[in-house]
């Protein structure tokens, strides 16, 4: 024991480890369901209700508008005893919620208004689900395993990219869109019975009447993120490639393949699912890449592999099987740049954050980061209609590579490896270790 956690082995028993395997089940099925809707809800916008592409940049804005209030639910969530009990209702949720969009389907009165309801609804339940989980996750796993956990969570969550859009593609094609909706609820149910079932020891929580306030709580989080140099660097470069990449957002994106690209649904789903087995070779090669480079320089690839192959979207032309081609290639690359990034600063920042504030600072962090978002895709739904899709892709690919300079003023790039000891129940953690 340590701090209050039971030591486990290292990350090669992380499959023997039968709460891990458990729990990155429940979330490789969610993600997977998640897919099929990401392709569906646009589509059904697009295709049923005929939506514009202002209509559609609206509609991917009030997913990540919720985050905006990340700060106080984060601040909300750390002093709640059960961040299990949390993670398992906001996943019910938002499958009853998803369930409505096939019933009203049934019944001919599914409107775009209760679209937008089900966007803000399950983005409200997943900033619940995703303040818990950065101390839930903290808990299940030990500190050296953090990068080969992500790896492993990162790989399935590529897995479901390669097959969830050609598999929801497909289903929208055959069954429409709302019908595909249906496995997207179906999968927060199985995740919801799979995390049920994953216990960890999470530390004690005090008396809510007996903390402080829930605005010096969140004020907290805020303050360590500020103050933190790689926090800070990480929420710079996180928000600006967040705010470019979300210019053309996955809505446009799967507008600019149906319209600009006339590109059949199934072809836009296989070349989505084509191009995302860049993220899986990206996730399991992350541990490799960031031990011969150095984790900070494989966030720094990564922040600039992940929107630069937006331009070869905006350039595509030619023959279908060439535009399709494109696509596919564009979004393989793009994908191993996300996973690089994501899976090495996620366990960078896992490393810095005490156990007390591991909530707090999740709120604060996706308030900015994934607050960003709404903000880009309501920009390039005006971008789009001003100068037209490809130019919008085009800027997010430029302004998206920029981010890159946020980390480069920082420590980040000089980090070579992670600390070994196990995060402090108080307290911060050990730092990192940097180059000499």
């Amino acid at each position: 024991m340590k701090g209050g956690r039971v030591l486990r082995p290292g990350p090669d028993s992380l499959w023997r480890d039968r709460r891990f395997v458990r729990f990155w089940c429940g979330q490789s099925v969610s993600q997977f369901g998640d897919r099929i809707s990401e392709l569906a809800l646009p589509l059904l916008a697009v295709g049923a209700l005929r939506a514009s592409a202002s209509q559609v940049a609206l509609l991917t804005a009030l997913v990540w508008t919720p985050n905006l209030l990340g700060l106080f639910l984060g601040a909300w969530v750390d002093r709640r005893p059960g961040k299990r009990q949390l993670m398992l209702l906001a996943d019910l949720f938002r499958a009853a919620v998803l369930l409505t969009l096939p019933i009203a389907y049934a019944f001919d009165t599914v409107t775009l208004g209760q679209l937008y309801t089900v966007a803000l609804l399950t983005g409200t339940a997943a900033v619940v689900f995703n303040t818990a989980y950065s101390s839930f996750f903290a808990h299940l796993v030990p500190s050296e395993s953090y990068v080969e956990a992500n790896s492993k969570l990162s790989a399935s969550r590529s897995v479901s990219f390669i097959a969830g859009p050609a598999v929801g593609g497909g289903v929208v094609q055959a069954l429409t869109a709302p019908v595909a909706v249906i496995a997207d609820a179906l999968s927060f149910v199985a995740s919801a019975i799979l995390v049920g079932r994953t216990r960890v020891d999470e530390p004690a929580v005090p008396v809510a009447s007996a903390g402080p306030s829930l605005l010096r709580r969140a004020r907290e989080g805020l303050t360590f993120v500020i103050h933190e140099p790689v926090m800070r660097a990480g929420l710079l470069c996180a928000t600006t490639v967040n705010f470019f990449t979300f210019l053309s957002g996955s809505g446009l994106l799967v507008l600019f393949a149906d319209r600009a690209l006339q590109l059949s649904p199934g072809a836009i789903g296989l070349a989505f699912g084509l191009g995302a087995t860049g993220g899986l070779l990206g996730a399991v090669a992350s541990p490799a890449i960031a031990r011969r480079i150095g984790i900070g320089r494989s966030i720094v690839v990564g922040a600039v592999l992940f929107p630069a192959p937006y331009a070869l979207i905006a350039a595509a032309t030619g023959p279908s099987w060439a535009r399709l081609g494109i696509l596919g290639a564009a979004e393989f690359l793009s994908a191993f740049g996300v996973m690089l990034l994501d899976v090495n600063l996620n366990s960078l920042q896992t490393s810095v954050v005490p156990d007390g504030l591991r909530s707090r600072v999740a709120g604060a962090y996706s308030t900015v980061n994934y607050g960003i978002r709404p903000l880009g895709a309501l920009v390039g739904g005006g971008l789009a209609t001003l100068v037209g899709l490809r130019v919008t892709l085009t800027v997010a690919a430029v302004g998206g590579a920029l981010s890159a300079v946020w980390l480069l003023a920082s420590p980040i790039p000089g980090i070579r490896t992670l600390g070994r000891a196990p995060v402090a129940d108080a307290g911060l953690s050990q730092l990192p270790r940097t180059e000499a």
